[in-house]
């Protein structure tokens, strides 16, 4: 009895802890705070812009669990303490009555604070990266910079567009530069286009050795992808 007491109690326990880091958003809302789950907190906050063209500015956030259950004992280089807890992008339409209606959320590629296999990593998000709605358009930006083990210092921009009924993936800029010596290299993908550049052979340091060359690729896609299907394992096999 008290054996399947103990089991019925560990299955609760775990069942919370997975709802905790999974909660349900609300479809609608009257304000930012209205999307903010118990125990979460909101990180980041875009520029407003109209995104579906209702001449409403609408915008996006990022939300990020607190629970201390994610928070990882670090021995070796980096912080001391690694902050696990997963964040949601959510993007919100604002309606003409003032309300949000959540338009679509991922959590599948946006990064915590820390990583465990790489902990030198600085936040990718907050550090030097961001959220922005420019022209009718959603951008996420990262960027990869470590303290240790790497010279490299990698700025990405994934660009969306709301079409179709959902945010499409219209394009991807890779920037990436070694800090010692100033080599540089360069992808930007137009999916729309199914276009793909590589610069390669540029210099920041250096003019002598600043000699970029870039060659065009044919991507291969059947349709655009959405937001909320992209997930890290996804974004790889495209890149």
């Amino acid at each position: 009895m008290k054996r399947s007491l103990l089991i019925l109690l560990c299955t609760i326990t775990s069942q919370l802890f997975a709802q905790n880091n999974n909660p349900v958003i609300p479809k609608s809302g009257s304000t930012l705070n209205s999307f903010i789950p118990k125990g979460w907190k909101i990180i980041l906050q875009s520029s407003k812009g109209d995104l579906n063209k209702d001449g409403i500015a609408d915008q996006a956030i990022v939300i990020e669990n607190t629970d201390t259950a994610n928070f990882l004992k670090n021995e070796g280089f980096g912080a001391k303490k690694l902050n696990l807890n997963p964040r949601i992008l959510l993007v919100l339409f604002k309606s003409n009555s003032g309300g949000y209606h959540l338009a679509a959320k991922n959590k599948n590629f946006i990064p915590s604070e820390n990583d465990e296999e790489t902990t030198c990593l600085s936040d990718p998000l907050l550090g030097e990266g961001g959220i922005t709605i420019e022209k009718g358009l959603l951008k996420i930006q990262y960027q990869y910079f470590l303290s240790c083990g790497s010279w490299y210092v990698t700025n990405t921009d994934y660009t969306f567009r709301f079409q179709n009924q959902k945010f499409e993936w219209i394009g991807y800029d890779e920037y990436s530069l070694h800090r010692s010596s100033g080599q540089q290299s360069i992808t930007s993908i137009n999916f729309s286009t199914k276009r793909r550049s590589e610069t390669t052979g540029g210099n920041e340091f250096n003019d002598k050795d600043n000699k970029p060359k870039t060659i065009w690729k044919k991507v291969n896609i059947s349709k655009l992808l959405n937001l909320e299907t992209l997930t890290k394992e996804v974004i790889d096999q495209i890149l």
